[in-house]
């Protein structure tokens, strides 16, 4: 009785961090949904302070930057279907308000946790937390600013270069967008997987350079998995970031051991 009461206890607490965190998400939704940003200046310094505008709303206007940004000249972006601009527009808030909660997300996991691990894990998993969080939006920028819009102008010149007049319809392009954004925020966090299985035993910091032949195609493979086109070029935008950085955290995780051996000593 007493073991299934603790089950119901955990339970119990899980369900209730979960509602915490899908509030917190819900909230950063709704407001992006809700409000517009409006531009002002104060000092010469340029902000922003919201404004109730459902229609022309902060997804909208996410929505328009990324057109604006992304999509190559020559390309017009197009709705088929009604309600598609709001679909598109909710995936956009959803990801921002997942992105925006990430520190409510790693709190409340974390401390969910926190009472199976001893106190040096429970360490380990507080110091990887905000670098977790810092790849993931290094990664994403990194996507965005470099990757998509690279990507986009090389297949759609293929449509240019046969005179074709080419549209991109709203839901594909931020589907394809959050696609590549995501991707490459869970891939930048290949150094911490290396260093968790590293410090907690699993593997040494030599494993990785023993297995790098295997790593690198791995990591080609995935590239080319992700990557829409059969060209063999834009998999290596997403390949090469990953294969540099398994190779530092190679380096750094060789360092480390060399360096807790010589305080050992």
């Amino acid at each position: 009785m007493s073991e299934l009461h603790g089950i119901y206890a955990h339970l119990a607490e899980l369900k209730g961090r979960v509602t915490r965190i899908v509030i917190a998400v819900g909230i950063i939704i709704a407001f992006i949904l809700t409000f517009r940003a409006e531009p002002a200046t104060l000092g010469g310094i340029p902000l922003y302070y919201p404004v109730p505008d459902p229609f022309h709303n902060i997804a909208a206007q996410i929505t328009n930057h990324m057109r604006e940004t992304l999509v190559p000249d020559g390309v017009q972006l197009i709705q088929t279907a009604p309600g598609q601009a709001f679909y598109a527009q909710v995936y956009i808030a959803t990801l921002v308000g997942i992105a925006a909660s990430m520190p409510i997300i790693v709190r409340e996991l974390t401390a969910f946790i926190k009472p199976a691990l001893s106190d040096g894990e429970a360490g380990a998993v507080r110091s990887i937390a905000l670098p977790a969080i810092a790849l993931f939006v290094t990664g994403a920028v990194f996507a965005y600013i470099a990757v998509i819009p690279f990507m986009l102008d090389f297949l759609y010149q293929y449509g240019e270069a046969a005179g074709l007049v080419t549209f991109l319809n709203v839901m594909d392009f931020i589907t394809f967008v959050l696609q590549f954004v995501i991707a490459f925020g869970v891939a930048f966090q290949l150094p911490l997987i290396m260093y968790a299985a590293t410090a907690s035993g699993i593997t040494d910091a030599k494993f990785w350079r023993r297995n790098i032949r295997y790593a690198i195609v791995i990591l080609v493979v995935i590239g080319a998995i992700v990557t829409p086109d059969g060209s063999g070029v834009t998999m290596w935008f997403i390949s090469g970031p990953m294969i540099g950085l398994y190779l530092g955290g190679m380096v750094v995780l060789e360092r480390r051991e060399q360096k807790m051996k010589k305080l050992k000593k």
